[in-house]
């Protein structure tokens, strides 16, 4: 016989990202399998395979350990999700966590859903024109804010106006991307409006695809002759893509790359190394540990717990609850953060290149 169990956490514990307070209550006994399936968008963007997928089961099972948990991943198709979001309704699914492979075209699974009885938890990425019970996501917002806070600081440094940047942002049409450029332009618009800076190559990526990012940066640097101040992007991949086509011309380290986030472990090397400037530290255990408790309440009947919930997004067809998690930046001063976060060693970050400045002070 398997166990589940209750478990909820207050506000002011997610907000202080104090996540590990929550202790799970006593189980209660129960004959039921559960089955939950988690649904990844990509393999591009390599946090969801390599990070996510591992916590969020390892979560489910630590607080629901009667049910099963079940990943498809989309590949980046989001016809793909939708054809597998409906054999798991077949299947009899209890809950669905979906990462959306593209917040345009996911209506029709939401929809399939709800049609279904099916309870949706949306897991970081936004999806819309269809319900969902709930949404557990890094502020996009604020993520963005930071990203373009530390390119004006870097831009600062740089004389002279019509200072040559390029922007290379995410996938078109998701909530996160609209954020984060709302927030990078907070920043960003008003050195353009002042003659200060000159966007010179812009692009949006599909499927957040670092590959393509590389391809953009390397027709950027052909078409300016290599003459780029600052590359502004918007996630770890797309960063080291860029990066990538920087050092194919020996530029690596000498044109900064900046607005990285996630903290994975390739773009955490980069900083160590030098190339690429900062990533934003989103601490996925607390997402994943959030989604999971989200998902048990749920599965328990309970519903999203009240007191969890901070805000909402308007996903073009509800007002979804919401669980917005907090951010931090990144740079080589204080990488230190996410070592003591347990997610990396000293060891780990610095084993391209032991002898980089950041990593001699560590050895």
């Amino acid at each position: 016989m398997k166990t589940r169990v209750r478990t909820f956490c207050v506000a002011a514990a997610v907000a202080a990202m104090a996540l590990g307070a929550c202790a799970a209550p006593a189980p209660r006994a129960d004959d039921e399998t559960e089955k939950v399936f988690f649904f990844l968008p990509n393999t591009t963007t390599t946090r969801f395979v390599e990070r996510d997928e591992p916590l969020f089961t390892d979560f489910l099972e630590l607080f629901a350990p009667e049910a099963t948990v079940t990943v498809r991943n989309a590949e980046g198709d989001p016809a793909r999700q939708q054809s597998q979001v409906e054999s798991a309704i077949a299947e009899g699914a209890s809950v669905l966590v979906v990462i959306s492979a593209d917040a345009r075209f996911s209506g029709g699974a939401l929809t399939a859903a709800a049609e279904a009885d099916v309870p949706v938890v949306l897991y970081d990425h936004d999806a819309v024109g269809g319900p969902a019970d709930v949404q557990v996501i890094f502020d996009p917002l604020e993520v963005g804010r930071r990203q373009g806070s530390r390119a004006a600081d870097l831009i600062a440094a740089m004389p002279g106006d019509g200072v040559k940047i390029a922007r290379v942002e995410g996938n078109l049409g998701e909530y996160g991307t609209r954020q984060f450029r709302l927030g990078q332009d907070e920043y960003l618009q008003p050195l353009a409006d002042s003659g200060k800076i000159r966007v010179v190559c812009e692009t949006a990526i599909d499927d957040w695809d670092p590959a393509e990012g590389q391809a953009f940066a390397e027709e950027c640097l052909t078409r300016e002759n290599n003459d780029i101040a600052l590359f502004v992007t918007m996630n770890d991949d797309l960063g080291g893509g860029i990066v990538a086509a920087l050092a194919g011309r020996g530029l690596d380290g000498r044109i900064p790359v900046t607005g990285g986030q996630d903290a994975n472990l390739a773009a955490l090397q980069l900083i160590a190394q030098g190339t690429l400037d900062n990533t934003i530290f989103k601490n996925l255990s607390d997402q994943a540990k959030v989604a999971a408790q989200l998902t048990t309440s749920i599965l328990h009947g309970e519903g999203p717990p009240e007191e969890m919930i901070n805000g909402t997004i308007d996903n073009q067809y509800m007002a979804v609850p919401t669980v917005f998690l907090p951010v931090q930046n990144i740079t080589k001063d204080n990488l230190q953060v996410v070592v003591n976060s347990g997610f990396y060693t000293w060891q780990q970050i610095c084993a391209p290149d032991p002898a980089s400045a950041v990593c001699g002070e560590h050895s």
